[in-house]
């Protein structure tokens, strides 16, 4: 298991969403609906977040690991985005909870590509603080993310259904709907850190 935060406040909320696992097993519905609860009690207070695991990037965002599940059934990563920085277009493959703890996040959902057609913009949302967004392979997971403001860093806490950083996932490009597959990473990984 890999846990980068020895908060009180998050170690609670690891321990209620490893019972939720324990108890839903892979019930999607159950665990987004149930951890949504527990996303909402932990991005209520924001004193919990360790400095290291909310520094921004001048030129990129970061995904700093905060939980990986030792059986890779869920991960906790907070998400730094420096002023105007965004994410291309991209899937997930799993349930995410996505949870503004600061600033404001702006998310685009597309459509699923057809052919070597444009894909079609569904529709955006803006989270603000307290704001929980929800994603998957059945709601739909593919999306652009941005930090709603230019002039100032925003924070999300996000939990997805297995290691997001080691799970192959696709880039998109809009216009023609092809893919490119990446592994995202994280962060704060020895690799990562030195860069």
């Amino acid at each position: 298991m890999t846990t980068t935060v020895s908060s009180s406040r998050f170690l609670r909320f690891v321990e209620a969403f490893d019972k939720l696992v324990d108890r839903a097993g892979g019930d999607e519905p159950t665990i987004l609906a149930e951890g949504k609860t527990l996303l909402h009690e932990l991005i209520a207070n924001d004193d919990w977040l360790p400095d290291c695991c909310a520094q921004p990037h001048h030129q990129y965002y970061q995904q700093y690991l905060l939980h990986a599940d030792p059986n890779d059934r869920y991960s906790v990563v907070s998400f730094v985005w420096g002023p105007g920085q965004k994410t291309p277009v991209h899937n997930h493959t799993v349930w995410a909870l996505i949870g503004m703890m600061r600033g404001a996040e702006r998310g685009e959902r597309f459509s699923v590509p057809e052919g070597d057609q444009p894909m079609q913009l569904l529709g955006e949302d803006t989270l603000e603080p307290g704001d929980i967004d929800m994603v998957s392979p059945r709601l739909g997971d593919i999306h652009r993310v941005s930090n709603a403001f230019d002039d100032r860093v925003s924070i999300s806490i996000h939990v997805y259904g297995g290691n997001i950083g080691r799970i192959s996932r696709h880039v998109f490009d809009v216009a023609t709907g092809s893919t490119k597959p990446f592994i995202s990473g994280y962060s704060n990984e020895p690799s990562k850190a030195a860069s």
